[in-house]
């Protein structure tokens, strides 16, 4: 398949390098330039590209950038072939990327990109660290394989999700219509929590739209006080761990 990755932060990172190993043809690019890409992010074969180039002659787009700057690269959606599936890693927290009213007001992260970009898409990879992504990956049928939630109003469209999820090395899981993808966002009890297919649906049911704000509130400045005194080590899982304690999903100690 050919895909085109727009990002190459640490979620984008890891994209281009499962993705590109697992046999697509990827090209990524970034707001920077092609030439300003490390090289491991290179290494399993994908291609560094201008911002226009990645989006043309795709079968899948993936937009892996601040969701802040997803108004920005309308243009460029634009571009991406009608019969292309768009993808959306992004997360919405007030404290980082500034305040939207729309998402403030409780309106559902995936809606909202779709309607800036103009077109349908897929949410996936939202709903685990960077940390987990890069390190625990595991071949399908692996005991405690993580899952990741997809979800998308097309039945075509999230079994390409789940497809392109399962050759990053996690079990992609049908989390159904965009209008329920709030169950993955931020402050839900299957966000970055580490999850098994087995123990997934029950997290996702157990979420509760009222509280996740504040829950993703609490996390992210649990997250920024640690961070700011040097003495602080989050440690391995950091996030997880936190988010787990917050949550306490079914299934999980």
């Amino acid at each position: 398949m050919k895909i085109g990755i727009l990002g190459v932060g640490a979620i984008g990172h890891t994209l281009t390098q499962r993705l590109s190993a697992a046999g697509h043809e990827v090209k990524v690019a970034n707001s920077r330039g092609p030439e300003t890409i490390p090289a491991e992010v290179l290494a399993s074969g994908g291609r560094a590209a201008h911002a226009r180039d990645v989006v043309t002659d795709v079968d899948a787009v993936i937009v892996s950038i601040p969701l802040s700057a997803v108004p920005g690269v309308r243009s460029l959606i634009d571009e991406v072939p009608a019969d292309a599936v768009v993808l959306d890693t992004s997360n919405y927290y007030p404290g980082r990327d500034g305040a939207i009213e729309a998402l403030d007001n409780g309106q559902v992260e995936s809606l909202w990109v779709a309607e800036q970009l103009g077109r349908p898409v897929v949410k996936a990879w939202n709903a685990i660290t960077s940390q987990s992504f890069e390190l625990k990956c595991s071949p399908a049928g692996s005991r405690d394989r993580i899952a990741i939630p997809v979800a998308a109003d097309a039945q075509t469209d999230r079994e390409l999700g789940m497809s392109l999820v399962e050759d990053t090395g996690f079990d992609g899981f049908d989390a159904g219509t965009l209008a329920e993808s709030w169950r993955q966002q931020p402050g839900a009890p299957a966000y970055c929590t580490d999850l098994t297919r087995d123990q997934l649906p029950a997290a996702l049911a157990a979420a509760v739209a009222a509280r996740s704000p504040r829950r993703r509130d609490l996390a992210f400045a649990a997250v920024i006080e640690v961070m700011s005194d040097p003495e602080d080590r989050m440690g391995e899982d950091f996030i997880m761990r936190l988010n787990r304690l917050l949550f306490s999903p079914s299934g999980v100690s």
